[in-house]
């Protein structure tokens, strides 16, 4: 046997021993309809905008209230009540180690109702979590818990259903079975991208990302033409599985990748640790394809074998060869998608099929890009590098416009002179993943700690506008952070109030997001977890109130604020304090009584937004 046909044998040899005693089929039952049919909105694995989705949706019909079932004996680990995320939401703990979660709930059964609600008056919150004692709040396997709702960040009545092992960690429910969930139906592909690992990749003669559509060859696809290649490239791939019965496209969990019939890479993806969540947008193109070859600073461990090599693909010039791309789902259905691969010499002449009037920079990673109209003036680019200047030819040309490559771990050119004209590039510095740095320029100083980066990166920051509308932008929004980095922004708020002006990060629609900040002598300070454009803004307006219904037996207003946003709210009857919930999408607060005494005295409500502005409202009950 070939040694790259045992050494991906082996790895599921041990995967298989591994994830025996922890996956039990039969040991959870369905939290929903258990026993009858069962329809999911979303999966295990499923790509979500900055995130994998780490469990199943279970589908309701449209409608709120459906019995929700503990999946098996246990006790109450955790419950917390929220306006975000999971929004209701209980998680058991069973004698196994393992944890279930189940979210978006409309309401607890009438003991966990009695209980969070008497935690949270004597806490005075309206959103709390709490941890139960091992064994306080013991559940049966069947016993209804709850009932399904919308809360939180739901967008539609369902039940958000987890298994977590014992260190916390997201496993794909179906591995345990529900066969009240059909799923005869192979993945479908999209499209696959072919895209360059260095600054010697083509991709069909030019450095470029090639997205190709698979066509059907009957069950299983292929690409219809053989591509051209040279240097290092690497496979992405966009798709979908779908369960039998519904019509949403959810995610499944295995890619394998063959060349010539030999396994070169499998990624299968069976955990999600919540501690590296956001390393899925490192994971992923734009959270829509999936990257199949290893990344160096990926902590994503789905992809074997582990060599740093596995998935970037190069052949010798004249070289062609065979790959097949497997989809497999999480009940065994597979597909495959056929692709032929040719190496080839890299060309100096190649169609660009671009005419640019000017240059055009741009960058992909490391990958500085330029393309430039041909000048009469040559063709020989300039690279200024502190004191260094390095003289370069197009890395390939045509009638129409010259193509530079520069890799800038060799060095950052501040400029770069084309003939044509002289560009400025913008890149002021590279900032080393996983380790502490502090830059500063003259109009910001930004700090980024040992998790701050998904990998290394090559900062741009620009302060642009007038000084009565000062906008610093910071890389693009199509780049991405893991944890925060905090910004020091040297701004003055000029005429505007500085107890209510803060930092926003601005839309491409021109639409603002509130950020924070704290004003420090000649600077405001904020932190963000995104790149983009930040904006200061003014928020002196207080938030509305409107009465729905005030009596003895309910209160509920609907509260709304148009900049900042609500921060945080507080009812009292009588002088005593009231438990108001939220629920952000139809910005409604209602109130939930500790007892049934009727409400009675003077009513006062206040509403704060995130600038600081307070609305009051004041009635009286007789």
């Amino acid at each position: 046997m070939k040694l790259n046909k045992i050494l991906p044998f082996l790895f599921f040899l041990s995967f298989a021993i591994a994830n025996a005693q922890e996956v039990v089929p039969g040991y959870y039952q369905s939290p929903v309809r258990p026993g009858g049919r069962n329809y999911l909105s979303g999966n295990f694995a499923e790509l979500r905008p900055n995130h994998f989705h780490t469990g199943l949706d279970f589908k309701f019909g449209g409608q709120e209230g459906e019995p929700i079932y503990a999946a098996a004996d246990g006790w109450v680990h955790r419950i917390k009540v929220s306006t975000y995320g999971y929004g209701n939401v209980i998680y058991l703990k069973h004698p196994n180690g393992q944890i279930t979660l189940y979210g978006h709930l409309r309401n607890f059964n009438e003991e966990l109702s009695a209980f969070i609600r008497k935690k949270m008056y004597e806490a005075k919150a309206n959103d709390l979590e709490v941890y139960p004692n091992p064994g306080e709040l013991p559940v049966k396997k069947g016993q209804q818990i709850a009932n399904g709702g919308n809360t939180g960040s739901s967008g539609g009545p369902h039940l958000h259903f987890e298994i977590r092992d014992s260190l916390d960690r997201a496993m794909d429910p179906l591995r345990f079975g529900f066969s009240e969930i059909l799923d005869t139906t192979p993945p479908t592909p999209q499209t696959i991208a072919l895209v360059p690992l260095d600054v010697n990749s083509r991709i069909n003669g030019r450095y470029e990302r090639l997205e190709v559509t698979p066509v059907s060859t009957g069950r299983d696809f292929r690409l219809p033409n053989t591509i051209q290649i040279s240097g290092k490239v690497g496979l992405e791939i966009r798709s979908f599985d779908q369960l039998d019965g519904a019509s949403n496209r959810n995610g499944y969990p295995v890619f394998e990748l063959f060349e010539q019939d030999s396994l070169i890479l499998n990624l299968t993806v069976d955990k999600v640790d919540f501690n590296f969540t956001r390393q899925f947008l490192l994971h992923t193109h734009q959270n829509q394809f999936t990257k199949l070859y290893k990344q160096k600073a990926l902590l994503f461990d789905y992809i074997t074998p582990k060599a740093e090599s596995t998935g970037h693909i190069s052949l010798e010039p004249g070289e062609k060869k065979n790959y097949t791309l497997s989809l497999q789902d999480a009940r065994g259905n597979m597909r495959k998608i056929a692709f032929s691969l040719e190496g080839i010499e890299m060309e100096t002449q190649v169609n660009s099929k671009l005419t640019p009037t000017r240059s055009r920079l741009s960058f992909n990673q490391n990958i500085m890009e330029i393309i430039a109209p041909i000048s009469p003036e040559g063709g020989l680019a300039k690279f200024y590098v502190g004191q260094n200047t390095y003289e370069m030819l197009p890395a390939y040309q045509d009638s129409k416009s010259r193509t530079y490559l520069w890799d800038m771990n060799f060095g950052i050119p501040d400029q770069v002179d084309v003939c044509s004209e002289v560009i400025l590039t913008g890149v002021l510095a590279m900032i080393p993943v996983r380790q502490e740095r502090l830059f500063a320029s003259k109009f910001a100083a930004l700090t980024f700690y040992e998790n701050s980066l998904l990998e290394d990166l090559f900062l741009r920051m620009e302060s642009t506008g007038p000084v009565s509308n000062p906008k610093l932008e910071i890389n693009s929004r199509s780049e991405y952070l893991w944890n925060p980095i905090t910004v020091d922004w040297k701004v003055s708020p000029g005429a505007l109030d500085r107890a209510r002006t803060h930092v926003y990060q601005l839309s491409s629609n021109g639409s603002k997001s509130f950020v924070g900040g704290s004003w420090q002598e000649g600077s405001i300070r904020f932190d963000t977890r995104n790149f983009g454009t930040f904006v200061l803004a003014e928020d002196n307006t207080k938030p509305t109130i409107s009465v729905v219904r005030v009596n003895s037996s309910e209160l509920r207003f609907v509260i709304r604020d148009n900049l900042s946003g609500i921060n945080n709210f507080e009812a009292k009857v009588n002088g005593e304090w009231v438990l108001m919930r939220y629920e952000h999408k139809q910005a409604v607060i209602w109130s939930e009584k500790l007892d049934k005494q009727p409400f009675k005295g003077d009513v006062v409500l206040r509403v704060t937004d995130q600038a600081g502005n307070t609305a009051e409202w004041k009635g009286t009950i007789s």
